[in-house]
């Protein structure tokens, strides 16, 4: 496995000197729930929540935390190949992510880009098909460039898809397929009355994505803050109180099974009357 090197400096525009923490596929002595197959969740979404908090309760600066969950990040992906997740999406920097400190933004933006190249080898080797799902204005274009990539160099894998969400909003995907159909519409391209879930599918950034099947928030907050709106209508929501940087592929795990213990009714029920001695 390559040792990967070199990291985005503070302010985006370097490299920092520390290395970026090789992970393992598989981790000496940690062995995956033996879950039956058809119990494991296919689509796995991560809201990787409470890096900048993590760091700053330890009296360092928020982009330290961002530097280790990197690290998370891979482990996690290792655990979900090892699980037998078919697709994984991970929440790196959304649309409303511009608002904070230029400083973390560009150190998010020059981050990104170097975790990019110095993990696609990895990622490569283990079968993950990298898939860049977001807006493409704003998005700095040497990060662009980079997930470009990663996706033509994983393009033939198919162990499982990574869907890296950058530059990514719920509700601005649902605009801009809104936006779409009604050019295609005007154009004669489409008609408004034969518009239906499966239009709207089409039109999404990724329309090949699967439904998420389970939603990970970590950092103790309990909501979906605009993530995939669409595809996780009915998705199984856990959340975890750890900060991203101490959640781990044992974590994932956890989180996988108690999935597996839960009854999917996709708005359907089943009578189960109670009997009354």
């Amino acid at each position: 496995m390559p040792d990967a090197t070199g990291s985005a400096s503070a302010d985006g525009t370097g490299t920092d000197p520390r290395p970026l923490d090789v992970v393992p596929l598989h981790r000496g002595g940690l062995t995956p729930p033996a879950l039956d197959p058809a119990a494991v969740p296919a689509h796995v979404a991560c809201v990787m929540d409470g890096n900048g908090r993590w760091a700053n309760a330890r009296g360092l600066p928020r982009t330290e935390g961002h530097r280790v969950g990197e690290s998370t990040m891979m482990d996690v992906i290792a655990g979900a190949v090892e699980l037998g997740v078919k697709e994984l999406s991970v929440y790196a920097f959304s649309t409303e992510n511009w608002k904070r400190s230029p400083a973390e933004v560009r150190f998010l933006m020059g981050f990104t880009r170097s975790v990019l190249r110095a993990q696609t080898d990895d990622l490569l080797a283990w079968g993950v098909r990298v898939n860049w799902v977001g807006r493409e204005p704003r998005l700095w274009k040497s990060v662009l460039k980079e997930v470009r990539r990663s996706e033509r160099i994983t393009a033939a894998n198919d162990t499982m898809v990574l869907n890296m969400c950058l530059n990514y909003g719920g509700r601005a995907e649902i605009a801009d397929a809104a936006r779409a159909m009604a050019q295609d519409v005007e154009a004669g391209r489409l008609r408004a009355a034969s518009i239906n879930e499966k239009t709207v599918q089409r039109y999404l950034y990724s329309p090949h994505m699967r439904d998420v099947d389970l939603l990970i928030r970590t950092g103790g907050e309990q909501r979906t803050s605009n993530f995939l709106m669409w595809s996780s209508a009915y998705a199984e929501l856990y959340f975890s109180d750890l900060p991203w940087p101490e959640f781990d592929r044992t974590e994932l795990w956890r989180a996988c099974e108690a999935y597996a213990h839960r009854e999917r009714r996709f708005g359907g029920a089943v009578d189960r009357v109670t009997s009354r001695s």
